[in-house]
């Protein structure tokens, strides 16, 4: 519910169990109040500590105009006029002045959320939006702050659109999609941090007298931050405690910041990085900042992470895959790299096929003269010859065996020896003058360039359509620098990263519109963009490039910490690992890889027949808790980044009938008792199975579910209960 108190000039939005407050004070600026459990009142005029409680009455002094700025806790905070915290909008007037100030204009409540021009964003029929409308009176510039809800969450959606209602073109510096104000009291923040291979490792620490940033200008979101800051009390655990979280629907730079500043208040912002970021709003013209969802929970870091999980299940995946079952897939990658042709697939398919693996994915290495990773990127034709038969063949056998089949596509990248980077080599991101730096022996393409994006666009849809292709990885293996484009002119080079970021959307946008049944899997060198941006596209992501079942402890858990488990792309592969070079049971490896979309990443022709009977029945115990892992309520038992030893989660059906309890040893101990864990989300009055044992559920969540001591590093137990009736 949105209701807006004219005469206390306060603007309420309500979840079930939350509420969310700002008002206007002195019938000028927009103030935030509150944010926290859901309260009745709307009479909150007090919590400002201005000199008046009633906001309509508060005095505004020219004489100190700029005291207040510097202290008010503002809804959407604005640079240059005397707020020195933390700014959401810096423009740049055509006259080359900085500075803007956004005054209270107008508000709307409506039915419905509309959706973000160009950008992912969440949807659904029943929700409720607030529009209030901001302007600058001297620059003619109006900003619209977007918030929504809906009915089935305690999530809310925050956007914003600037308007130049001008004759003048000026430049936005800074436009970030959301600003909230916390009060006294001491918190600390909750990110996610890590490299290649080590993605999304929790951080926790106390939030000081300065800035807390969490931050990337790679033009990717999520290998050595991610687009994700909480702010929680000091007491805040699974169960208990106070936590304020932003999530950035954005898939490129990012900025998010928390700061204690001289009162002792808490600013955290969330946008588009401002470094590298400057657009043109041309007269007339308006930019749409992507969305950021809120989250509040009064009940730790489990409530918070439910509100995530059933919010992008329900209102960011495409309704299309979300709760469909999944295929098990073999990829060939790990499997055979770039040494392959279609015999050895077909080998690869035909074991799997026996095993109860249900598609194929050819991974890098089937186009142009892909040998290596020095060449061929833009130049997607399939390597005939490499194959020894032409694609529609290869997948005609391959669905012969009864196996869907897929394939690996890098779309945003150009080798410099390809044929396209010859005819075209001004269709990569450059700076002129400069010799470009290179990743991975790859550039990345100009996506800004209209005819740059319709080539790659036509090349791959033809591929695509040549054959029964019903699943894609899309992948994107390096960092954007060099960002400047030869097309654009030059009062436009800062708009580079955010184009990319736009054009990589309507080009996922096109590709399922064109192939509307195809599962998009997108990949980034691994982790480097899981992000909701993404999620809206694709309903899994690769994970991490990391395989080895204990690294991905760590990895899996900070990544469930925001996203539902089935989007979380997670496979079985070789040992030693081929990354740490790690050697764990077979069966563990399948444990931890049940914490997602569950595949298989090795060439299990080589493997042992020990190891090949065991496949079988991990398909099987997969599809069992297929629908609990799409569906059910996600719990962190035990943390093995914060504890060393061991990890845990278990995952409940929303009926509570039904649980499954992962647990894996990473080091095992001497002459120490059995564990007993302690379960949670059952019904108290409920009895159990488990095995051939049954427990009453307050037992379970009070008491604990006994393991016995596993023997060995490295293993794991996957325990399944179910209510008797």
């Amino acid at each position: 519910m949105i209701q807006f108190d004219r005469e206390h000039q306060v603007f309420k939005i309500d979840t079930k169990n939350t509420s969310y407050v700002m008002g206007v004070v002195s019938g000028r600026y927009l103030a935030h109040i509150y944010y926290g459990k859901y309260i009745e009142s709307t009479d909150l005029g007090y919590v400002l500590d201005l000199d008046s409680s009633s906001l309509q009455d508060a005095v505004f002094n020219e004489g100190e105009k700029v005291t207040l700025l510097d202290r008010l806790p503002f809804e959407y905070s604005f640079a240059g006029t005397g707020d020195f915290r933390q700014s959401c909008l810096a423009v740049t007037s055509s006259a080359g002045q900085q500075g803007v100030e956004l005054v209270y204009d107008s508000y709307e409540i409506f039915k419905g959320k509309p959706g973000l021009d160009g950008l992912p964003a969440t949807f659904g029929d029943n929700a409720e939006t607030l529009e209030v409308t901001l302007r600058d009176e001297v620059l003619n510039i109006r900003v619209v702050l977007s918030y929504s809800v809906f009915a089935d969450s305690d999530a809310l959606m925050r956007s914003c659109r600037v308007f130049n209602d001008s004759t003048e073109d000026v430049y936005l510096d800074c436009a970030l999609s959301a600003c909230l104000e916390l009060g006294g009291g001491e918190y600390q923040t909750v990110a996610l941090h890590g490299s290649w291979a080590r993605e999304r490792h929790m951080e926790r620490l106390p939030v000081g007298f300065g800035t807390y940033l969490v931050e990337s200008r790679r033009g990717i979101s999520s290998h050595q931050s991610h687009p994700f800051l909480a702010l929680v009390s000091p007491d805040c655990t699974q169960e208990h405690g106070e936590a304020y979280a932003m999530n950035f629907v954005y898939s490129g730079n990012f900025f998010a910041s928390a700061r204690k500043d001289q009162f002792e208040g808490h600013r955290m912002v969330m946008g588009i990085h401002p470094d590298g970021f400057r657009w043109k709003l041309a007269a007339g013209d308006v930019f749409q900042a992507p969305e950021v969802v809120m989250v509040y929970s009064d009940a730790g870091l489990d409530r918070m992470t439910h509100i995530f999980h059933d919010l992008y299940r329900n209102h960011l995946i495409r309704q299309r895959w979300v709760y469909q079952k999944r295929p098990v897939l073999i990829n060939n990658w790990e499997a055979t790299y770039f040494d392959f042709d279609a015999r050895k697939l077909l080998s690869i398919a035909k074991e799997a096929a026996g095993h109860g693996i249900e598609m194929l994915v050819m991974d890098d290495g089937w186009f142009g003269r892909r040998d290596r990773d020095d060449s061929s990127l833009g130049d997607w034709t399939v390597n005939e010859e490499k194959l020894g038969c032409s694609l529609k063949s290869l997948v005609e056998q391959v669905n012969a065996l009864g196996l869907k089949f897929g394939i690996w596509l890098e779309p945003e990248m150009i080798s410099p020896d390809s044929s396209l980077y010859r005819e075209h080599p001004d269709w990569a991101l450059q700076i002129q003058g400069r010799e470009g730096g290179q990743a991975r022996n790859q550039y990345v393409l100009d996506f800004s360039r209209p005819e740059a994006l319709g080539y790659i666009c036509q090349s791959v849809f033809q591929v695509l359509k040549s054959a029964n292709i019903e699943y894609v990885k899309w992948d994107m293996n390096r960092p954007l620098t060099d960002a400047a484009s030869t097309y654009l002119p030059k009062e436009q080079q800062g708009e580079v990263f955010h184009r990319h970021v736009l054009a990589l959307y309507a080009f996922q946008e096109r590709l399922l519109e064109e192939f509307p049944d195809l599962l998009l899997e997108n990949c980034a060198s691994g982790g480097a963009r899981f992000d909701p941006g993404m999620l809206y596209y694709s309903p899994q992501i690769w994970c991490s490039d990391d395989t080895d079942a204990i690294e991905r402890l760590k990895i899996q858990e900070g990544t469930a910490l925001i996203y539902p488990l089935s989007a979380i792309g997670a496979h079985v592969s070789d040992c030693p690992n081929h990354i740490v070079g790690r050697n764990t049971p077979f069966a563990t490896r399948s444990a931890v890889a049940m914490a997602g979309t569950f595949g298989y990443e090795l060439d299990i022709t080589k493997i042992s027949e020990k190891e090949k009977g065991q496949i079988a029945s991990q398909v099987k115990t997969y599809q069992e808790n297929i629908d609990l892992i799409q569906q059910g309520d996600y719990y962190r038992i035990a943390s093995y980044q914060r504890n060393n030893l061991y990890d845990c989660y278990e995952i409940v059906s929303k009926d509570q009938t039904k649980a499954v309890v992962v647990f894996v040893q990473v080091l095992a101990e001497a002459n120490m008792h059995n564990r007993l864990i302690r379960l949670r989300g059952l019904k108290p009055e409920a009895v159990y199975q488990a095995g051939g044992n049954c427990y009453r559920g307050d037992a379970l969540m009070q008491a604990g579910l006994p393991l016995k001591r596993l023997r060995g590093d490295f293993q794991a137990e996957v325990i399944s209960l179910v209510e008797r009736k």
